[in-house]
């Protein structure tokens, strides 16, 4: 694997501050001059570096103007999002928007996976079912998030695309923390158990609208009880 560049790894450190919240969304950046200071390169490199955050939206720095740090909504780039959603930043937000790229994504992985499952997959759903059923009774949270995602996974896999499964990888570690939000309540892991079933049922069935349907059925359930419980929104 190529090393990166200075450059590459200035511009690392920079949003690493941004993400640590040393360099707070909406505030200005100390000069070209400083910053180039503070992590010990010449004013090019920083200079180089800056433009590159620019070019994905997390720092505004126009000409005349001291650069700022634009709120993660304006970031065009997944892994800086990613990383700032994992620090918390703007969290809250960020649960609800990762919930609805899971409907968007996981809705048709559930169809295609109705027609394409194999019994093997079956089995290895009812598994993941069962070990998110006793790691509910004894009281594990990680355990049923482990279950939980697992679950997930055997679908993806299921449609047979391999697109499917590397377009929601990137997501994986911001999804397992946000899990373990949602599901760290009882009632939550209990609609949780009780949407999954559904899910399982559908997917055996081979209909993929009624598939569709009931994921699309557990997701507005693991929405709902993410405002609710979590959020404490109405």
């Amino acid at each position: 694997m190529p090393r990166p560049s200075l450059v590459s790894t200035v511009a690392d450190a920079v949003l690493d501050d941004i993400v640590a919240g040393r360099l707070p969304i909406g505030s200005e950046l100390p000069s070209e001059a400083e910053l180039a200071q503070t992590h010990d390169v010449s004013r090019a490199t920083m200079r180089e570096a800056l433009g590159r955050l620019q070019g994905l939206n997390v720092i505004d720095a126009r000409r005349g103007k001291r650069a700022s740090v634009n709120p993660v909504e304006r970031w065009s780039d997944l892994e800086p999002i990613l990383r700032a959603t994992a620090a918390g930043i703007d969290s809250e937000e960020a649960s609800l928007h990762l919930i609805e790229v899971r409907e968007m994504i996981e809705t048709g992985a559930s169809a295609l996976a109705a027609v394409r499952r194999t019994e093997a997959d079956l089995e290895r759903l009812e598994e993941e079912l069962g070990r998110m059923r006793a790691a509910h009774g004894s009281g594990d949270l990680a355990a049923f998030v482990a279950a939980d995602i697992a679950f997930h996974d055997v679908i993806l896999a299921a449609t047979g695309n391999v697109f499917v499964a590397a377009v929601f990888a990137p997501l994986a570690k911001v999804m397992r923390a946000k899990r373990e939000q949602t599901s760290a309540l009882v009632r939550i892991q209990e609609n949780a158990l009780e949407k999954h079933r559904a899910v399982l049922d559908a997917i055996r069935s081979g209909d993929p609208d009624a598939s569709r349907a009931a994921m699309a059925d557990h997701i507005a359930q693991t929405a709902d009880d993410l405002r609710r419980w979590v959020l404490h929104r109405a």
